[in-house]
């Protein structure tokens, strides 16, 4: 790698003084520069490094470098401060197109040759070591997985939170075949935060009087006519990742399918955090169990109950996790603090600890009232296992029953219900695992009723189960608490009379009428999606026979919750969730690119032949 570029880099201004960064424009292999701060004495003693890429701006803040639940949010110098004072160099860089950096950005795709070539360059540096940890949350995370398919050999560590794809086709990007529209409300977030925005006053109030919810109306876009027309470069790849319906070559590139490339990563420590209410949950645990299981250095897992990034906050939408939710003072002292052990222990600078694998929370617990900022108190608690899902789960499966019941065993007699599913009136998104999509959508957990300024919503604002189209099933109420911790599916015989439709599936805590919920509390969990050409294949779509009945699996990210006695654990099907997905237009033509659409009646069977199911991970009752 050394050979494949230069390795010198030019100081972008004059040096400045020591606590101040200096900022270098280190030169790639194609020729490219990208701007690189670096903190901490580089003339004194070599150091172990801390390496951080970003898209946002290498000197900007963000929500998610909250370190601790009180306090101000801690500046970048703060936190390469922080480093520094702990022996460390830190380095932070803006990825390519971005920031101060040279280049035109394609979301994901340049991550990896760009991170090893900085990789390659920080190691030559008299400054460091020879130790680089990696670490970043969300698109910071996703470069970590991107630079470490390239086989570094200077990458000693990796600290991944929220982010780092095992296959963007399945998570993050795409989900059971449909694309996930949070990439749309990023791409035009960040074209107007753009350089060449920042640069084109006529283009930055061009881009200023669009409302990218209202082009949320009239989906698929089109090149030329979208919210994205004035920025070319970010239209560009957007419309490429819609327009890519099936697996193929470009889903298999390193930088987005970390599971083809595992075996490539160099043998390095790994930490993976993801929680509940964040889209990437299902990555975090295959990049956990994959590099745990085929590397000799040690992998760490941590689910929390939050949304994307916030560790620090105690809630996830309308739902309150209680005092144990909070990352400052539960998993560590704070969330600085929790990084830097971390890293001493993995870079040999620390004595090594008796360390869980896993770590995660468990929702539920709560008293069920409302708490003084106006949310459900739903509580929670943290545990500890040595795998996930944890070792004393059980598989438990929960059969749909004609009554609309969800049972230990199936019925003794065929049933079916049908519904008609018609693109023109998708069932609205009411939080989940969400992120990216303000202003149209907004992740965590939500009683599940239409509310004014809801994107989709309609008077009289009822419960999503009131809707035709959504069809639900729920146990009795529980005589005892029940507690799950693991991945969710279900499996489905369905027809429909369409050539292509979707299923989803939505698995809710169900809380009964309370003094403080007189109309009782819906709460989501988890929730999937699949589009049936998909059903056996992403690679080799196949169109449904009218009538015929399918055996399908849809899977939802794992979940922990407690549900306690008196509640429902139920189970939502229908066909959209909009506007996290792209809603299919049932005809079996590309999605991205469909302007019609037909109404698909939908049949879900039950019964001794068609024994559709619900399947959860049990703990123990005494767990």
């Amino acid at each position: 790698m050394s050979n494949a570029f230069d390795t010198t880099a030019t100081l972008a201004d004059a040096p400045p003084p020591s606590l101040e960064p200096r900022e270098f424009m280190v030169h790639l292999r194609d020729g490219c520069r990208v701007a690189t701060d670096v903190y901490g004495p580089v003339d004194g003693p070599p150091r172990p490094v801390i390496f951080e890429r970003t898209p946002y701006g290498k000197r900007s803040t963000r929500d998610s470098d909250q370190s601790q639940r009180s306090g101000p949010m801690p500046l970048p110098e703060d936190i390469a401060a922080f480093f520094v004072e702990r022996g460390y160099i830190v380095v932070r860089q803006d990825c390519r197109g971005r920031g101060r950096s040279e280049g035109t950005f394609v979301k994901y795709l340049n991550e990896g040759p760009d991170g090893a070539d900085s990789l390659a360059w920080i190691a030559a540096q008299p400054w460091c070591d020879g130790r680089i940890a990696m670490t970043g949350v969300s698109y910071s995370a996703h470069v970590q997985t991107a630079a470490a398919a390239e086989s570094p050999a200077s990458l000693s560590a990796m600290f991944l939170d929220s982010g780092g794809f095992s296959s963007a086709y399945e998570v993050g990007m795409r989900m059971g075949g449909a694309f996930e529209l949070k990439q749309a409300t990023w791409a035009f977030r960040h074209a107007v935060r753009s350089p060449e925005t920042a640069q084109d006053p006529v283009l930055a109030a061009g881009l200023s009087e669009i409302n990218i919810a209202d082009w949320f109306h009239t989906t698929p876009w089109r090149q030329g006519n979208s919210p994205l027309r004035l920025a070319p470069a970010y239209e560009d790849y957007l419309l490429e990742q819609w327009a890519k319906e099936s697996f193929d070559d470009y889903w298999s590139q390193p930088a987005i399918y970390a599971r083809g490339f595992y075996d490539r990563f160099p043998d390095v420590p790994s930490f993976h955090i993801s929680s509940w209410y964040d889209p990437y949950i299902a990555s975090a645990i295959e990049n956990f169990s994959e590099l745990g299981r085929r590397k000799a250095s040690p992998a760490y897992l941590l689910l929390g109950p939050w949304t994307h990034g916030k560790r620090c906050l105690s809630h996830a939408g309308d739902v309150d996790f209680g005092p144990n939710a909070f990352f400052d003072q539960n998993v560590g002292a704070s969330y600085l603090d929790f990084r830097a052990d971390w890293f001493d222990e993995m870079l040999g600078l620390a004595a090594p600890s008796n360390r869980p694998a896993v770590t995660y929370f468990t929702m539920g617990g709560g008293s069920g009232t409302t708490t003084p900022e106006g949310r459900l108190d739903h509580g929670g608690t943290w545990s500890h296992a040595g795998t996930w899902p944890p070792e004393d789960t059980t598989a438990t499966k929960l059969y749909l029953s004609r009554d609309g019941k969800l049972r230990g065993q199936p019925d003794q007699a065929p049933a079916g219900v049908t519904y008609s599913f018609d693109p023109a009136n998708p069932v609205p998104t009411i939080g989940g695992q969400v992120t990216s999509g303000e202003p149209v959508m907004h992740g965590g957990a939500y009683d599940q009723t239409e509310t004014p300024g809801l994107f989709g919503a309609t008077e009289p604002y009822l419960p999503l189960s009131a809707r035709p189209d959504v069809v639900v099933f729920r146990t009795d109420p529980l005589p005892e608490p029940v507690t799950i911790a693991g991945d969710v599916s279900a499996e489905i015989y369905v027809s429909s009379t369409a050539p292509d439709t979707d299923l989803t599936i939505k698995l809710i805590d169900e809380y009964p009428p309370s003094a403080d919920y007189p109309q009782g509390f819906a709460m989501n969990l988890t929730d999937g999606i699949l589009r049936l050409r998909f059903r056996d294949s992403y690679s080799d779509p196949q169109p449904l026979k009218a009538g015929k009945v399918y055996r399908v699996t849809v899977k939802a990210p794992d979940t922990a919750n407690l549900f306690a006695a008196g509640h429902r654990i139920r189970l939502d099907i229908s066909s959209s969730n909009f506007p996290r997905f792209d809603v299919n237009p049932n005809t079996g033509r590309p999605v991205s690119t469909e302007r019609c659409s037909i109404t698909a009646d939908n049949t879900i069977h039950a019964g001794p032949e068609h024994p559709s199911s619900l399947t959860v991970r049990v703990l123990p009752a005494n767990r």
